[in-house]
């Protein structure tokens, strides 16, 4: 059966013969409907986070796998949680089909190797703790199927994120489904469309309420950026002031004691306290800051 992701789109029929600014139009059109399908899957989305969560704190890690552009948006929303939150490399992991290499250019045919998906998945050493989201707009994707039944099979959460109603035989080892149904894409078969757009919101939000939930964001501010560069240091200045209300010259000291960590920065400032008792302070809180400030 044709997968509705292979279709042809009635909207961008002889789009060849359209002006520049018709198929800009048809493009917003059919972004609107990625922007849709995801929001009707807001409930399932949200326990997907509820799960993630729930594993974090049990000290589970968050493992993403795919093939193209699926694999490509999870290793890029993977490596944003270190700089973003200061998470450890590990915490949230992608895994593409055909390694490092294939961020860059296809290697054809790894991703209709279950059993290559299934070998990732053992050399990451996932345990029950652990969640792991398959990501195939297809909904078939035999790498992306091979992972998630060896990810079954150790006994950790599974999730599919998937722009199609998933085969029936999956829902016998898949532990939650997310499925924004983005419909045919302008350019038949192109899933780096509608289907990337929705898959790359619905990996926002996985990981990024997740860290709000652990404590991570303070009101709308990352306080645990990690500052590894001239602009996310200025960032973290403007943070800690506009956190407690010094200026510049008092932040940028304040982060200096506390080796860049603003969210450190910050409760040393508003509690007047040194950084080692700061930090036994966040520690006691389980680094939740609005617990500390409030």
């Amino acid at each position: 059966m044709q997968s509705t992701t292979e279709g042809q789109n009635l909207n961008s029929v002889d789009i060849d013969l359209k002006s520049t600014s018709e198929i800009v139009r048809i493009f917003h059109e059919e972004d609107r409907k990625a922007m849709e399908a995801v929001e009707a899957e807001s409930e399932a989305i949200a326990d997907a986070i509820e799960l993630c969560v729930a594993a974090f704190r049990t000290g589970g890690r968050l493992f993403y796998v795919g093939a193209g552009t699926s694999g490509r948006l999870g290793v890029l929303d993977a490596s944003e949680c270190p700089p973003t939150f200061s998470t450890s490399p590990e915490m949230v992991q992608g895994i593409i089909a055909g390694g490092d290499i294939a961020l860059r250019r296809s290697v054809e045919g790894e991703e209709d190797k279950p059993d290559s998906g299934m070998r990732a998945v053992r050399e990451r050493h996932l345990t029950s703790q652990d969640v792991l989201v398959g990501i195939a707009s297809s909904g078939r994707t035999p790498y992306v199927i091979g992972a998630l039944k060896e990810a079954h099979t150790i006994g950790a959460t599974t999730i599919f994120l998937c722009c199609v109603s998933p085969p029936e035989e999956l829902k016998s080892w898949v532990t939650h489904f997310i499925t924004p149904i983005v419909g045919p894409e302008i350019i038949a078969g192109s899933t780096r469309l509608k289907a990337g757009t929705a898959t790359k919101l619905v990996l926002n939000m996985l990981t990024t309420v997740s860290m709000i939930k652990l404590g991570k964001v303070y009101n709308n501010l990352m306080v645990d950026v990690h500052a590894s560069n001239t602009k996310l240091v200025a960032r973290s200045v403007r943070i800690v002031q506009a956190v407690t209300g010094v200026d510049a010259a008092v932040a940028e000291a304040a982060l200096a004691r506390a080796d860049g960590r603003a969210k450190l920065a910050i409760v040393m400032l508003a509690k007047g306290l040194n950084p080692t008792d700061a930090n036994t302070l966040l520690e006691k809180h389980g680094g939740f800051l609005r617990q500390i400030l409030d």
